[in-house]
C-alpha cells in the first residue's frame, strides 16, 4: 500500500510548484493531475470543441489518451503519444480545464489511473478535489491557499517574465470567477477536506511552505 499526501486548494496558490519540491524531499511519486485534465482540454481544444458542447466532450474522452513519464527527472505529458508539456499552462487551456472538469465522464476518464497508482507507490497529488474525492483516505491532507491578489500577483509575474501583455487587474477577476465556479460546480467542488491542514501561503515563501509540508509527512 502506497504512502498518499493529497493538496488541494484554488488555482494560482502554488500546488504544483510545492507538491513537486516535496516530492522530491521525500522521495515521492509527482502525479499532476491537473496537468492530466489539461491534457484532456488540450484534446478538446484541438478538436474545436466548446465547454458547452457537453455531448461532444464525452464522445471526445473516449480516444484521449493523457499519460505522465519522467525524463532526466522531468515530468512530460503526453496526449496520443505527443509531448504537449509546453501547452499546459497556456491561459485557453486553463479555462476549458475549469469547466469541463465538472463533466464526470472526465473525472471517471482520469480518476482509475490515478488511484491505483496511489495504491502501489509513495505519491503526492495536487489538485481540487484530492483530499475529499480523489484519495479520501490520504495519510496527509493539506488545503493550500492564498489571498487573490496574492495568486493575482504571481500569475502576473510569470506571465510578463515569458514576455507575454497581460493586466493585473484582468487576472484577479478571472482568479475570482474560477474560484466561485470550481466552489460551486456540482461534481466534486473545491472544499477543504474536514481533515485537512489549512497552509495560507500569502506571507510565506517557496522554502517555508514546502518545511510545513514536508513536515505534516512520515
Amino acid at each position: 500500500m502506497g504512502y498518499n499526501v493529497a493538496i488541494d486548494g484554488p488555482a494560482g496558490a502554488g500546488k504544483s510548484t510545492i507538491a513537486k519540491l516535496v516530492a522530491e524531499e521525500k522521495g515521492f511519486i509527482y502525479v499532476d493531475t491537473g496537468a492530466m485534465y489539461r491534457g484532456l482540454a488540450i484534446h478538446f481544444l484541438d478538436r474545436g470543441i466548446q465547454a458547452e458542447e457537453t455531448d461532444k466532450v464525452i464522445e471526445a474522452c473516449k480516444d484521449a489518451d493523457v499519460k505522465i513519464r519522467y525524463e532526466d527527472g522531468v515530468q512530460q505529458v503526453f496526449l496520443n503519444g505527443t509531448n504537449i508539456t509546453g501547452r499546459l499552462r497556456d491561459e485557453a487551456v486553463g479555462q476549458m480545464t475549469s469547466k469541463c472538469s465538472v463533466i464526470p465522464e472526465v473525472r471517471a476518464k482520469l480518476l482509475d489511473l490515478q488511484r491505483d497508482l496511489a495504491r502501489t507507490q509513495d505519491v503526492i497529488m495536487d489538485g481540487r478535489d484530492i483530499g475529499t474525492c480523489v484519495l479520501p483516505d490520504a495519510d496527509v491532507k493539506v488545503y493550500l491557499t492564498a489571498s487573490v491578489e496574492t495568486r493575482a500577483k504571481r500569475r502576473y509575474d510569470e506571465l510578463t517574465a515569458k514576455g507575454e501583455a497581460c493586466d493585473l487587474d484582468e487576472i484577479a477577476r478571472d482568479i475570482k470567477e474560477r474560484d466561485e465556479r470550481d466552489m460551486n460546480r456540482e461534481t466534486a467542488p473545491l472544499r477543504q477536506a474536514e481533515d485537512a491542514v489549512l497552509v495560507d501561503s500569502s506571507d510565506m515563501t517557496i522554502e517555508e511552505v514546502v518545511k510545513e509540508i514536508a513536515g505534516l509527512c512520515m
